[in-house]
């Protein structure tokens, strides 16, 4: 059995995992699972555990080591399970070295460890201060390939426990990105996705601090053969003037953002610790509907958020429509310890799990709505698998027949299920 690696989470833990694949396999780790967890929701931490035992039932002699956010934020945790055998740090996952002592360690065998503390090699997050670039050819069984051009962030937003998990904002060299994307486009890759934890904050730190505007037209100037670019979730308080240019004037750039919103009343947004309003965030997407009128939005929505009225959820729900969004990521309030919204007057669990159903039942009604709009139309589809693919505007769309998975083809939608497209 070689080294399997299981991802939760973001684009960003996608990008992270295919590196800790090539690393393990270097340092000659065999039969073991790599879990790559996230922390965003209490849930997502579950579903890790959940999965552990589950991987550690169906694998009893594979070796199990978890890493990423959770991880990174509750090593111990993970350590007193007993399935668990390494825990590694999201710093130290992507280091050669630490793969190196993780196969030493397990070779010692699963007592190699006095306490459940000695499996854990998790160092301080917040004392690293670069960003390095780790090459790939391009990500196992994907179409499109994603380059990390940023980690940490050096916001506190009173729910989130990712600053914890990934450190302080930190960006990799614009040279450094431009052979990255160059390297994959000569690797056949159609489609590059910029990632990163609060990719708007690129370039702190860096000589000139550069901003992800000045960023993503270099990638165009100098890699003209990479046909699509897109970039993952922005803060929209941050976007710069260059980025704007890029938006308007761009072909190569896809039409769809997704924002980092996470709620549509002021005071809501404020005891979050959010830095826009919500008149900032309609104002962007006017202005980007205005230089791109075909832009799609996606969109973070937190439901419950501790101290959150009907007639506060009540401007969130209103939101979907002002901002024009179409693919909703609805999340229901979930404290995390240690956080300060953990300790604000939460809301009854019940009423959350209501609101986030609710919103999500607005979210579908704007994605139907979309697709209403995309029948009888032409559409350029990145194939991702044989039976389906995705338009420039990140809707996914379903073939009639089998296509090979990597191309650019041109189709017609011919109707729609409420989630998908279906080609002609």
């Amino acid at each position: 059995m070689a080294v399997e690696v299981v991802t939760f989470g973001c684009r960003l833990n996608t990008s992270e995992s295919e590196v800790m694949q090539k690393l393990a396999a270097e340092a000659g780790l065999d039969h073991a699972i790599v879990i790559n967890t996230c922390a965003v929701t209490a849930e997502a931490t579950r579903q890790a555990r959940q999965t552990i035992r589950r991987m550690k039932r169906e694998n009893p002699a594979a070796r199990i080591v978890v890493t990423g956010c959770a991880a990174q934020t509750e090593p111990e945790m993970f350590a007193a399970m007993a399935e668990v055998d390494r825990v590694i740090g999201n710093d130290e996952k992507m280091k050669a070295a630490a793969w190196g002592e993780t196969r030493l360690a397990l070779a010692r065998g699963p007592d190699f460890g006095v306490a459940a503390t000695e499996k854990v090699a998790v160092n301080d997050i917040m004392a690293v201060r670069e960003q390095a670039l780790h090459l790939v050819d391009g990500l196992t069984g994907r179409s499109r390939a994603f380059v990390q051009v940023q980690n940490g962030c050096d916001h506190r937003c009173t729910f989130c426990i990712i600053p914890y998990g990934r450190g302080n904002s930190r960006s990799v060299p614009m040279g450094e990105v431009v052979a990255q994307v160059r390297r994959l486009a000569e690797n056949g890759y159609r489609e590059v996705v910029l990632t990163g934890v609060d990719i708007t904050s690129y370039g702190q730190g860096l000589p000139g601090e550069p901003k992800l505007g000045a960023l993503v037209k270099a990638i165009l100037r100098h890699v003209p053969e990479l046909e699509r670019l897109r970039i993952s979730s922005i803060d929209s308080v941050e976007a710069d003037a260059d980025l704007f240019d890029v938006i308007a004037g761009e072909a190569r750039f896809m039409p769809h953002l997704h924002l980092s919103l996470q709620a549509g009343d002021d005071m809501v947004l404020k005891r979050m610790k959010r830095r826009h309003l919500r008149a900032d965030a309609i104002g962007f997407c006017d202005q980007v509907r205005r230089l791109r009128p075909d832009m799609v939005f996606g969109a973070d929505i937190i439901a419950g958020f501790p101290t959150e009225t009907e007639d506060m959820f009540a401007r969130s729900l209103d939101i979907v429509a002002e901002c024009h969004l179409t693919h909703l990521h609805v999340f229901p309030f979930s404290a995390r310890p240690g956080t300060p919204a953990a300790r604000m007057p939460q809301v009854p669990r019940d009423i959350v799990k209501e609101r986030a159903r609710r919103l999500r039942g607005r979210g579908e009604a704007a994605l139907g709505a979309h697709l209403d709009g995309m029948v009888g139309r032409v559409f350029q589809v990145l194939t991702e698998t044989r039976d389906l693919g995705r338009t420039e505007h990140f809707t996914p769309v379903r073939f009639k027949s089998a296509v090979e998975p990597g191309r650019i083809v041109d189709l017609t939608v011919a109707a729609h299920d409420g989630r998908e497209a279906i080609a002609a």
